[in-house]
């Protein structure tokens, strides 16, 4: 089967707009979940960042679209200040598709690196501070190195489940050809065309292909961290 020029489009803007979703929502999902993390956060503070970070599970992503319209949009007061100050238009636009995907698929990165970071030794913390260690030098020589496991596996999820996302980029970005017209939205707009079962059918294969090579990498490349971390820890202790 030939794949038809559309699909080829559909598939690079696919993963363009999901890896920039990961790009720019992973440092964000590192310090939700170093905060959530934290054994010292008032219980009340972590319930409802824990409530604010996993909101885009549970709500429909036609409303999380719908937000970003009413916030970003260009008749909105941000979205034409943006657009004014800075030339950043999101509406109708694939960096708008990036930060909607990004949006939805945040919680699954939190997830990941906070159980990570919950798994982490505190004694370890402690031993660092004892020997002069900065936060920021604990962080980056302990919290960091030992969630890298959990933050490439909540990266490559993450960038699947933007693959997939559907809802919040149609209402927020519309369904532009080249511009916003992912692989969902192409096979939507196949389905709506007379005789486009054909060209639905291989944008379906390719979503199907593209996510189990995501989703089976991620396995692989967390097993292999987990088992190299856990051989640095071995020579250390002998």
């Amino acid at each position: 089967m030939t794949l038809d020029a559309a699909a080829f489009e559909a598939l690079g803007l696919s993963v363009k707009i999901a890896t920039m979703a990961v790009v720019w929502s992973l440092p964000l999902a590192f310090a939700l979940a170093m905060a959530l993390s934290r054994p010292g956060l008032p219980i009340w503070l972590r319930l409802l960042l824990d409530m604010l970070v996993h909101l885009p599970l549970i709500l429909p992503p036609v409303v999380i679209g719908f937000v970003l319209l009413m916030t970003l949009g260009p008749q909105a007061p941000l979205g034409s200040w943006l657009k004014t100050v800075f030339g950043w238009q999101f509406a109708f636009s694939w960096t708008g598709a990036s930060l909607a995907a990004g949006l939805v698929s945040l919680p699954f990165q939190v997830r990941a690196l906070r159980l990570s970071m919950e798994a982490i030794d505190p004694h370890l913390y402690a031993a660092a501070a004892s020997l002069g260690a900065t936060p920021w030098q604990r962080v980056w020589r302990i919290t960091l190195p030992l969630s890298i496991p959990g933050l490439i596996g909540g990266a490559m999820t993450a960038f699947a489940a933007a693959l997939g996302e559907f809802g919040a980029i149609i209402t927020f970005v519309s369904n532009i050809p080249g511009e916003t017209r992912t692989l969902p939205l192409a096979i939507y707009t196949a389905l709506q065309t007379p005789g486009g079962e054909a060209l639905a059918t291989q944008l379906a294969l390719l979503s199907v292909g593209l996510a189990l090579i995501v989703l089976i990498g991620a396995d692989l490349v967390t097993r292999l961290l987990q088992k190299r971390l856990g051989q640095r820890a071995y020579y250390r202790l002998r």
